[in-house]
């Protein structure tokens, strides 16, 4: 497992008057708890947020749905001391669909692999998002259109953005809801907790936004 000791985060939890805005969009959106009366979820509930072959499959499944797979990522969650999910994930991958190495996956695999891969390396490393961030924007070009796509690479790309401007976290997401063009494909609820964290960075705006 990999160790490292985010002083960030432990300076914002002394630093900042708000509960929950010393945490961050990846490690306090629990939008999976929208979709709890999904089957799948009760497999990602017994999984010990590790990535096991049935949600593989899941995740893989073209006719399952963009947002309830972010769902079942999102069950899975995230550990201060990092996860290894999108390695497991990629294992499968090599041998599923014969990638040779992830630059050959990030040419040819499709949109929801590529979402899948992001958020899946945001949640195993939220202190270090940058190829999450790429493969978000990879995935994005393969669907603009799609709220599900918008809103979690919004959500990656705020865990990077918290580290210069509380006010452009917020705007990173709140974009995405305004952006009425979009594809609604993410269950009301699921915006509703997204949100419910996201607002929290809103006052950091006032005389700005």
């Amino acid at each position: 497992m990999r160790k490292y000791l985010p002083l960030l985060f432990l300076v914002g939890v002394l630093v900042f008057p708000k509960k929950g805005i010393a945490d961050s969009p990846l490690t306090s959106i629990t939008l999976s708890f929208a979709y709890t009366d999904e089957p799948i979820m009760k497999d990602a509930a017994k999984a010990d947020s590790v990535l096991n072959k049935k949600l593989i499959k899941y995740l893989l499944d073209e006719n399952n749905p963009i947002d309830l797979k972010m769902a079942v990522i999102n069950r899975l969650g995230w550990d201060f001391y990092g996860k290894d999910n999108a390695v497991i994930f990629f294992d499968y991958l090599k041998k599923k669909k014969k990638y040779e190495s992830e630059d050959d996956f990030r040419i040819y695999a499709s949109g929801d692999e590529l979402l899948c891969m992001a958020y899946l390396k945001a949640m195993d490393n939220y202190f270090r998002v940058d190829d999450a961030i790429e493969c978000a924007d990879l995935a994005l070009e393969k669907n603009k259109k799609s709220y599900t796509y918008n809103i979690i690479n919004a959500i990656i790309k705020a865990q990077k953005i918290m580290q210069k401007s509380f006010c452009d976290t917020y705007k990173a997401a709140n974009q995405v809801r305004e952006d009425e063009s979009l594809k609604q494909d993410m269950k009301n609820e699921a915006k509703v907790l997204i949100f419910e964290y996201m607002d929290l960075y809103k006052d950091y705006c006032r005389g700005k936004y």
